[in-house]
């Protein structure tokens, strides 16, 4: 153990640590388990939110609610995403400023009040603002959470839990599907409260949420290079007594740091077109794919559903139940593989198995071989692969970059991917289910198909082998960079 705040470099202002190594050694503990629930919430209660909102839709043109056209009702969701794009690249840029913890805890904060202000309103305008704020608040809390559970986690288990941890949206998209039935049924709630209801527990259960992250410390790793290395060593000591340390991890070197002012985004630009360029292509391309697919599959297959199949459309909420099963299962079952057979070959293969289903898929919706039940079976076990597929891509943008960069390039990543698949893939499945016309729904799922094997090829020539290795040694800090090129010079 190398001893805090003392200057091994040959800089001033340097130091020697074996911060990272030390995290890396650890047993995994109650300290682990609790905060990978703490923070893993965030994309619980976006699954919700997601879900809750898809289901309402209908309800909030009702005189008796909000009166909204069918047009405001998509200018809602459209305010939802830009507020989650927007909100992601500010709160990713102040993560990276002021620390993970405070922005965990003012991303959340802003969602709990903005939803339960959505539950208060009365009239469009200030819906549209309340629905932006709370995007804001979910769009921050993906930079932030994906950036402690990366420092946080020992290296050996880093992939699975990752998965996992994104793969949780769909238990908040599980419940939200059944708190629909509820809140919606007019025995239990008056129809004019039913989805003031909704938006008002969304917004108290993240505040209940604040409250169980109350024990989780700032990363030591943003500590380490930020300069608070005393910090940093007490923060490691107390979660090493709480632990233990494995004695067979193998362990890196101790890192040589000089702190530095915190970067910009041009700076962060820099460092990823200049140095990491085969990393920024492989992460834009595994993003935009998954986005497409899932917000053109998911966020239609209501539609499908209604039109095709006649659903009857009170009853799309248990229709989801298997499919949020399958993309919840995905990541915990194939996770643990991400960190034994490594991100090559899990990334490439649930990518290129994802678009290899969704074209089989296609073909059997076109041909009418599929009835509601057969085709949502068939969605299961697709988004079994999509699910790891697309948790895999948030996992690579957050470990194959330096620290001191890290939730600017998820924030940044995310917007680009919404911008590019997110925006795009609704709109071209809405006007193809629109047409009527089977034949131009699959093509459809062919675009989607296409871009998940685009991306299994990408992954196959370009994924980093992160898998049990130190983050530091994936993606060395920008400090520890200008401490060696010091050195050197």
């Amino acid at each position: 153990m190398i001893a805090p705040g003392t200057s091994h470099g040959p800089q001033t202002g340097g130091f020697r640590t074996d911060i990272p190594a030390r995290l890396d050694r650890l047993r995994w503990s109650r300290f682990h388990t609790l905060l990978v629930l703490a923070l893993g919430t965030g994309w619980v209660i976006d699954g919700l939110e997601v879900t809750l909102v898809g289901s309402l839709a209908a309800v909030l043109t009702l005189p008796t609610t909000l009166n909204l056209t069918a047009a405001q009702v998509g200018e809602s969701v459209a305010a939802y995403v830009l507020g989650a794009v927007i909100g992601a690249l500010i709160f990713g840029a102040l993560a990276d400023r002021y620390g993970r913890r405070k922005l965990f805890f003012i991303t959340l904060g802003v969602y709990a009040l903005a939803s339960i202000a959505s539950g208060l309103v009365s009239s469009y305008w200030p819906f549209l603002l309340t629905r932006f704020l709370t995007g804001a608040g979910i769009g921050g809390e993906y930079a932030a959470i994906n950036s402690a559970i990366q420092e946080f986690m020992p290296a050996r288990v880093r992939g699975r839990v990752d998965l996992a941890v994104n793969g949780s949206f769909w238990v908040g998209a599980a419940i939200g599907a059944l708190g629909a039935t509820v809140v919606l049924d007019t025995a239990i709630f008056p129809e004019a409260w039913g989805w003031r209801v909704a938006f008002i527990i969304g917004g108290a259960l993240a505040l209940i949420v604040m409250a169980m992250r109350s024990f989780i410390p700032e990363s030591p790793r943003w500590l380490m290079v930020n300069g608070r290395h005393d910090e940093a060593e007490a923060i490691v000591a107390r979660i090493e007594q709480q632990a233990g340390i494995r004695d067979d991890t193998p362990t890196m070197p101790p890192l040589t740091l000089f702190p530095q002012p915190p970067v910009g985004w041009w700076t962060m630009f820099a460092v990823l077109a200049r140095r990491y360029p085969r990393r920024t292509v492989l992460g834009l391309t595994l993003m935009t794919a998954q986005a497409f697919l899932y917000n053109a599959i998911f966020f239609t297959y209501a539609l499908i559903l209604t039109q095709y199949y006649d659903v009857d459309a009170r009853s799309v909420g248990l229709f989801l139940l298997p499919f949020a099963a399958g993309n919840v299962l995905g990541p915990l079952l194939l996770g643990p593989l991400f960190d034994i057979w490594g991100r090559r070959i899990m990334i490439t293969a649930t990518y290129g198995i994802t678009g290899v289903l969704i074209l089989i898929t296609g073909l059997l919706f076109v041909n009418r071989v599929l009835d509601a039940t057969t085709q949502t079976i068939a969605w299961s076990i697709v988004f079994f692969f999509a699910s790891a597929a697309a948790s895999s891509a948030y996992l690579t943008v957050s470990e194959v970059f330096p620290l001191e960069v890290r939730a600017r390039a998820i924030a940044w990543f995310y917007a680009v991917a919404t911008a590019l698949g997110g925006i795009s893939g609704p709109l071209i499945f809405g006007h193809l289910i629109e047409s009527g016309a089977r034949i131009e729904v699959f093509w459809g799922y062919a675009l989607g198909g296409a871009l998940m094997l685009i991306a299994a090829v990408v992954a196959w020539r370009l994924a980093v082998a992160a898998e049990r290795r130190p983050l530091e040694a994936v993606a060395a800090p920008l400090s520890a960079l200008l401490a060696e090129t010091s050195h050197r010079a």
